[in-house]
């Protein structure tokens, strides 16, 4: 059963860093495109970054660009998203994604997400 699992949300004052971590299990991450997400309530989940296995090409959101690294570390099978000069806006519950397409398009699988806060 393939499986993503987040950690790493929590509270964090305007101008701080947290990094988020994304565990994968029943699949190797090398093979499939890997993305964060995120999503505030009343809104559509939003893209914020990704890398492409198919390409190794990376993207990021214009409103995370210069702040945000994803990254991966195929010998734990674990993401990572480097979020730093975190804002308010940035307050979200933050998801991992697969595409099994290896593409940065269409997410097949989901973690269960984990929130993170920017406030003073």
């Amino acid at each position: 059963q393939a499986q993503l699992k987040e950690s790493g949300g929590g509270l964090v004052q305007p101008g701080g860093s947290l990094r988020l971590s994304c565990v994968a299990s029943g699949f190797t991450l090398d093979a499939y495109g890997i993305g964060w997400f995120r999503q505030v309530p009343g809104k559509a989940r939003e893209g914020v970054s990704c890398i492409s296995s198919s390409d190794g090409s990376i993207e990021y959101a214009d409103s995370v660009k210069g702040r945000f690294t994803i990254s991966k570390d195929n010998a734990k099978n674990t993401m990572y998203l480097q979020m730093n000069n975190l804002k308010p806006e940035d307050t979200a519950v933050y998801y991992c994604g697969l595409d099994l397409a290896g593409k940065c398009s269409s997410y097949d699988y989901w973690g269960q997400g984990t929130k993170v806060t920017v406030s003073s």
